[in-house]
């Protein structure tokens, strides 16, 4: 009774700190966060939300002071709306978590524009999102809806935000772009990360073909100055440019290791490096082929090749080169400009920056490519190192219009919360919503001032859809994170996603009597991208996989499945180019109840820094006093189960994963490069952070990716 009494004396955040203390009998208090969520409404949400009488004076409202884009309702019947909001609201949500409601309310819900006052609830945005996304389909915006609301799938930060808001940025998360060794190139370049900053949040920059420091300009040598004063210009150009507020600008570089500028790249993340050159809030990530770890593990010396003699000698940018297919032949060309470094010190120095930064992101070329099924060459990858797409290079003239018009890049994001799809009980449809909504937020989003990125989106339609909370639907269904089980239950699972994706992009093609541009010269065109799963069985291997999945009804895609998809496919195309991408999911985690995209957590009850309310605290989803042993943390379960998990989802996902390699304080470079080189031997394609455990000093976790984290 008195515990009770003190209980009820308590706000939200005090309920919500009892989650660090144990009751008598050393349990975690799991109930007193519950509390909080529900104190969070009484003693803030209801206390500041503009009150409405019904959901017609809301609307009007809401349209005529200019928060509602009014095209968005126009689309549909008055009949309709009311029936989407009401069906909305009778499934009585409820955030599980005081984190949850926080973060929804903080950071997605429509406020006044003084900011005082909330104008929505989480239903509310909901249906908007589904509304704006549906364009006008009655029968998708409830099926979408319902998805959302229930937490099968999740659109992505961008697009949950401004979907149905008069003034808004873009709905996409991010976007690549490549830049060209001429100024002209460079020009647009910057001009772009300005322009797509301001609407969209994080944008990432290919450097490898910019001629290296030293090199000639006009014929007359040791006039270039590199690719470092680039990346100083463009980190001054995101911190000036950010998403109407709502989001800072966030930008990331990519270079290839054999460029001869790559240690002042890296140099540039160092803790005591001169001011002239420190990077602070640029991004770093490197393209790494095949031959440079071959040659480090020969203990060899490599050789950095001149950009611009590689494009002199081969017609074509230095990006655009398979260096371990043409190493040699680079070497002993007498007309390209070359020195050599020590492999074995380079990746020392990839290993000590990571030390003191957690960057670069690492992309291994050659593994990606071997598994892209798009023609081109994938040269790079975003601020989160998940997106792994084509691009191709513009030509500009001198008054910088464009000569020839390329492709570049954009991210359409979405992830699905794998607990609660499969507690749907209807995985397939689940999957073709969410893919038919991504390539909603792709056909809308048409972006002029940098027409690269409207053209490529335009003609590929490109989306990735993601996943998380496998740790904490593991964990709930007593699997070790690092057990065979967790591997066998990936490798089912993703090979069930593909599956229904392919045939959700299928029947987009037939609807639509269209394929993505270049689908004719694809993998999948060809049907080989299918052999592996007409060749090989991806049922599970383990006895407690099996029973799961019988549990959970899941039916698994045979041989004649996969063959009659193989043949649709190569009848009637695919829509989307590319379909899946698994990013680090963040905020959206939150309000999802859900561990944070494929990893494992960080900390069984994550302590976070909030704003003006400092710590707050986040217990993992499905985390009781009887399943805390489900639940070591990535730093206890250590780098190399975690790459056999990632390793067991990555051959079924055409882009890439956000990899985080997390280590304990003791950990040293050498221990890094063994993870790098075990992730390369797995066929990992990117590497993202290297976390070590480290607080800060008032105790809290460091964020992730600004960009992505959705």
């Amino acid at each position: 009774m008195d515990t009770q009494f003190t209980h009820n004396s308590l706000d939200y955040h005090e309920l919500n700190a009892m989650l660090n203390l144990l009751d008598d009998q050393g349990n975690i208090q799991f109930e007193s966060d519950k509390q909080a969520a529900r104190q969070f409404f009484l003693q803030h949400v209801n206390q500041n939300t503009v009150f409405f009488h019904n959901l017609a004076e809301k609307l009007d409202y809401l349209i005529s002071e200019e928060y509602y884009e009014p095209e968005v309702l126009q689309q549909y019947s008055t009949a309709f709306i009311d029936h989407i909001w009401q069906a909305a609201y009778q499934i009585k949500f409820r955030f599980r978590t005081f984190l949850g409601a926080y973060k929804f309310f903080t950071s997605y819900a429509l406020k006044t524009r003084d900011g005082k006052r909330y104008l929505e609830r989480f239903e509310d945005r909901v249906v908007m999102t589904a509304l704006a996304l549906a364009q006008g389909d009655e029968t998708f915006a409830l099926q979408l809806m319902n998805e959302i609301i229930h937490q099968r799938f999740q659109p992505a930060t961008p697009t949950f935000i401004n979907s149905g808001k008069k003034s808004r940025g873009e709905l996409i998360s991010c976007f690549l772009l490549r830049i060209e060794d001429n100024m002209e190139s460079i020009g647009r370049a910057i001009n772009a990360s300005l322009q797509l900053s301001r609407r969209g949040g994080g944008v990432s920059l290919l450097l490898s073909n910019l001629r290296e420091q030293g090199a000639p300009i006009k014929g007359i040598l040791n006039q270039s100055s590199g690719v470092v004063p680039v990346m100083k210009l463009l980190e001054d150009s995101f911190s000036y440019a950010n998403q109407l507020g709502a989001r800072q600008g966030a930008g990331a570089v990519y270079l290839n290791v054999h460029h001869p500028d790559i240690m002042h790249f890296l140099d540039t993340k160092r803790e005591n490096a001169d001011e002239k050159i420190r990077i602070k809030t640029l991004s770093l990530g490197v393209v790494i082929p095949d031959i440079t770890l071959t040659l480090a593990k020969q203990n060899k010396d490599m050789y950095l090749f001149s950009p611009y003699d590689v494009e002199r000698r081969y017609g074509m940018p230095f990006s655009e080169i398979s260096v371990t297919e043409k190493y040699q032949e680079m070497v002993d060309d007498p007309k390209i400009k070359k020195r050599k470094i020590s492999a074995r010190a380079l990746f020392q120095t990839l290993a000590e920056i990571q030390f003191e930064s957690g960057y670069p992101y690492i992309m291994f070329e050659d593994t990606v490519n071997q598994a892209n099924p798009i023609q081109g060459r994938v040269n790079m990858s975003n601020l989160c190192s998940e997106i792994l797409q084509v691009n191709e290079a513009s030509e500009f003239n001198t008054d910088l219009s464009y000569n020839q018009l390329g492709r570049d890049i954009s991210c359409n994001l979405g992830s699905m919360n794998i607990a609660k799809a499969l507690d749907g009980g209807n995985l397939p449809q689940t999957i073709a919503v969410s893919i038919k909504a991504l390539n909603a937020v792709s056909e809308m989003s048409k972006i002029d001032s940098v027409p690269s990125i409207r053209k490529g989106n335009d003609e590929s339609h490109a989306i990735g859809l993601g996943q998380m909370n496998l740790h904490g639907f593991l964990a709930r269904e007593n699997i070790h994170y690092d057990s065979p089980e967790a591997i066998d239950f990936t490798n089912v699972y993703f090979a069930i996603v593909l599956f229904h994706c392919l045939v959700a992009s299928n029947q987009l093609a037939k609807q639509r009597q269209a394929t993505f541009c270049g689908f004719e010269h694809s993998s999948y065109a060809s049907g080989i991208f299918f052999d592996k799963y007409l060749n090989q069985s991806f049922q599970p291997k383990t006895e407690k996989v099996t029973e799961l999945l019988t549990k959970l009804s899941l039916k698994l895609p045979n041989q004649d499945d996969w063959s009659t998809l193989k043949q649709q496919v190569m009848q009637h195309g695919l829509y989307n180019r590319n379909l899946q991408a698994i990013p680090p999911t963040g905020s959206i985690s939150y309000i999802n109840d859900s561990t944070a995209s494929i990893h494992p957590v960080t900390a069984k009850i994550e302590i976070r820094k909030e704003g003006k309310i400092g710590r707050v605290y986040y217990p993992a989803p499905y985390l009781d006093n009887t399943t805390i042993s489900y639940y070591r943390d990535a730093y206890e379960i250590g780098p190399k189960a975690i790459i056999d998990v990632y390793a067991a989802a990555t051959q079924h996902v055409d882009q890439g994963l956000s990899l985080t390699l997390f280590f304990n304080d003791n950990v040293t470079t050498r221990d890094i490069n063994k993870a790098q080189i075990y992730a390369w031997k797995k066929k990992i394609k990117t590497l993202y952070y290297i976390r070590m455990r480290q607080k800060a000093l008032d105790g809290t976790q460091v964020d992730g990716c600004v960009s992505c984290s959705l």
